[in-house]
């Protein structure tokens, strides 16, 4: 389906935001009665009024002038501290829900990465966490409770009506609670959830271009592509300032429409009750009572009126927000599984398809020994990553098996394959913190000794402590102070520190010097009694510390002379 349209119905992404409520529903609870009492009081200050009219005009109240006075006041003081209690429930409910959902979203993203997350936009992301998030803080805190509140309210309305004034004029305000509750907002929620829907997708799309257009500056620069990514930066711009305009536009037609709707039901009940009057069905005080009551009960209902426009952002936020949680991952956590001490890897008649049709690997075999380095070749694009990354279990393989000491991949759990098994892809990313933290990251509790061997290992030892800091350097916003090179000695330098039985190194020298893949090699060649190593490389230099050497072609694994 379009990416503009929404999966669910409005009704279930209400059903399934209310349902992570849990065990704040108790506050929820407690807000809406804060709320509907409150907003009572505050209709009591003008009916109070309006009794002591009608006494003054001869009506039988059995209550005194001071008594009248005095509730009034006392109303007006009570809907302070309600409406207090009442937004204090609301968003506490509501920013203890968005952590409980920014928590649920990163759980989701761990499971999802990094196989899924390979084909999501980093910048339609961000704008989940962040802008989509808030969105739904409007929901949490602004709709629930006066949807609630419309219908106590409303309800308490026509019966009080009914009750001291009359059933003629609760029954013109219950058609008005009606119509303007669900029948307006019903129609206008048609024009404002496709142009609420269009400007949230053209929202998250805006964010991901711009955010690749940040970090691809350099670039950018290089090519002298500025104008061309400045008029697209541009176009996009309008675009999603045209879907603004379109969507504000329609939520004003939608307010005019409810004000006016407002005004001919509060005629309607004037008219109501003149007539009443008129053929004496009703006497002047109570009309004056009953008619003081309905005009001042349409606030809750209005608000309900004017949530379609809100609503509209809530259910595509919702929406986003919801499939990331229902999304499945490629493959599933194992944690009831077996633990290993990796000792030899064997591989048979593996196979696998991205998309279940095309198959990038088939029938592949190949076995790997601790104490061995084994080299793995081929032209780009001939699923050399790939099968690296199925080693890791990153995806499910579709046939065949690949086992570890002699059990298969998807009976060893998770955890532990990544304690035994590591990797170093072409790119590293480095987070913006020292470069001492981001080795860590590989083994928290080394020692500064042990980090300090790593990255001798990695032949960036020398670099690191030319810095002005040494380790305590900062690696800066995305690590543009750092090159290639360096980024992916680093990269190196953490699988040398986790300690992890076997690494698969993806092209570990494509950004280094020939001096620098020289000592790198050598480390190698100096680990490979400890551990077992998986080279991938396109170069030949690099082929030669190699024990053994497979050719990957057409999908196919052959092994070949070292």
């Amino acid at each position: 389906m379009s990416k503009q349209k929404l999966r669910r119905s409005g009704a279930k992404i209400m059903a399934s935001l209310i349902l992570l409520l849990g065990s704040l529903a108790y506050i929820m609870i407690l807000a809406v009665i804060n709320g509907s009492v409150g907003f009572v009081c505050a209709m009591g200050v003008t009916v109070f009024g309006a009794v002591g009219v009608a006494k003054a005009l001869g009506e039988a109240i059995a209550l005194s002038y001071w008594w009248i006075i005095g509730l009034a006041v006392g109303c007006g003081v009570l809907r302070g501290l309600l409406r207090y209690f009442e937004q204090y429930s609301n968003h506490f409910i509501a920013f203890k829900l968005l952590a409980v959902l920014r928590d649920k979203i990163f759980a989701a993203l761990r499971k999802l990465c990094p196989a899924k997350l390979e084909s999501k936009q980093k910048g339609s992301i961000i704008a989940m966490i962040t802008s989509d998030i808030e969105t739904l803080e409007v929901f949490y805190a602004h709709t629930i409770s006066p949807i609630c509140i419309a219908v106590l309210v409303s309800a308490a309305v026509f019966l009080f009506v009914g009750f001291i004034s009359s059933w003629y004029l609760a029954l013109a305000a219950l058609v008005g609670y009606l119509v303007i509750g669900i029948v307006v907002p019903l129609i206008s929620s048609g024009r404002l959830k496709e142009s609420g829907v269009k400007y949230r997708a053209e929202f998250a799309s805006f964010n991901a271009y711009f955010l690749d257009s940040i970090k691809g500056v350099k670039d950018i620069v290089l090519n002298n592509a500025g104008v061309e990514r400045e008029q697209e930066v541009n176009r996009r711009s309008e675009l999603l300032l045209k879907e603004t305009k379109k969507m504000k536009h329609n939520t004003t037609r939608a307010a005019a429409a409810t004000e006016l709707t407002v005004s001919v039901f509060i005629i309607a009940t004037l008219v109501v009750g003149v007539v009443l009057i008129h053929f004496d069905l009703l006497t002047l005080g109570k009309m004056i009572i009953g008619v003081v009551a309905v005009f001042g009960s349409f606030g809750p209902v209005i608000a309900i009126s004017a949530l379609p426009g809100n609503l509209t952002q809530t259910f595509a936020s919702g929406d986003r927000v919801l499939n990331l949680l229902a999304e499945k991952p490629a493959v599933s956590e194992i944690t009831d599984g077996e633990n290993i001490d990796y000792d030899n890897l064997n591989v048979t008649d593996l196979s696998f398809s991205y998309d279940g049709q095309t198959e990038v690997l088939k029938d592949i075999k190949m076995h790997a020994e601790k104490g061995e380095i084994i080299g793995i070749v081929g032209e780009s694009g001939c699923g050399k990553s790939t099968f690296l990354k199925l080693l890791l279990r990153f995806w499910q393989k579709d046939g065949g098996g690949i086992s570890y000491n002699g059990i298969d991949i998807d009976k060893i759990n998770s955890d532990n394959l990544l304690d035994n098994v590591t990797m170093v892809s072409q790119t590293t990313y480095l987070f913006d913190d020292t470069i001492e933290d981001n080795l860590r990251i590989a083994n928290p509790d080394a020692s500064q000794e042990e980090i300090e061997t790593a990255c001798r290992l990695a032949s960036v030892h020398d670099f690191i402590m030319t810095l002005p800091e040494g380790y305590k350097t900062q690696v800066g916003a995305l690590g543009d102070n750092l090159s290639a090179g360096e980024k992916q000695r680093i990269g190196l330098a953490r699988a040398f520190l986790k300690g992890a039985e076997l690494i698969l190194l993806d092209e570990p020298t494509s950004n280094v010097d020939s001096i620098n893949e020289g000592i790198i090699l050598k480390a190698l060649k100096e680990q490979k009694s400890k551990k077992s190593i998986i080279l991938v490389s396109h170069r030949e230099s690099t082929m030669a510390i190699a024990d053994r050497i497979y050719k990957v072609e057409s999908g196919k694994m052959t092994e070949v002379k070292a």
